[in-house]
């Protein structure tokens, strides 16, 4: 190994970093699948594309340029001194959990209940108030299209005949 032997590589690894840990970093280079970012310890880690941001990355220079500086969390490393990091999971979190006991995912997390409790006055129901109208708009609607069919026979069209 170009570092020196296998065991030394792997003790200076454990040593300075540690999976978990969240360090300052500064990016040194990027790629359409990622950046690479330079630790305090003097390694290089690279942040994979997915790691960069919650929201869709498309490409990696709309979030990040070089020089950079970055706060990192350490996901992995192996005895190859490759270094596994993400900006996202080094970012603060809300208070509430990404997955709710009970097999409930991410999406029912910040929602209001279904009963509207808890919410202010004027939206309250809102949903419930539009579907009404909708209901009764369509009826009115359906009813006035009967009538109409009505005046003109049952046929809803020409006669058979022509």
């Amino acid at each position: 190994m170009a570092r020196g032997t296998a065991e030394s590589g792997e003790t200076l690894a454990e040593s300075d970093i540690e999976v978990g840990q969240i360090v300052e970093g500064v990016v040194t280079g990027i790629t359409h699948f990622g950046a690479f970012v330079l630790l305090p310890d003097g390694k290089t880690g690279l942040v994979h594309i997915s790691e960069i941001a919650d929201s869709y990355v498309r490409d990696v220079r709309e979030f990040l340029k070089e020089n950079d500086p970055v706060k990192v969390k350490v996901l992995s490393f192996d005895g190859a001194n490759k270094i596994a990091l993400s900006i996202r999971q080094a970012a603060p979190r809300p208070a509430a959990p990404a997955f709710a006991p009970g097999g409930q995912g991410a999406r029912t997390v910040g929602r209001p209940p279904r009963s509207g409790a808890g919410r202010p006055g004027p939206n309250r129901g809102t949903f419930e108030d539009k579907l009404t109208k909708f209901l009764k708009e369509s009826d009115e609607k359906l009813t006035a299209l009967r009538r109409h069919q009505d005046k003109r026979g049952h046929h809803g069209g020409r006669p058979a005949g022509h």
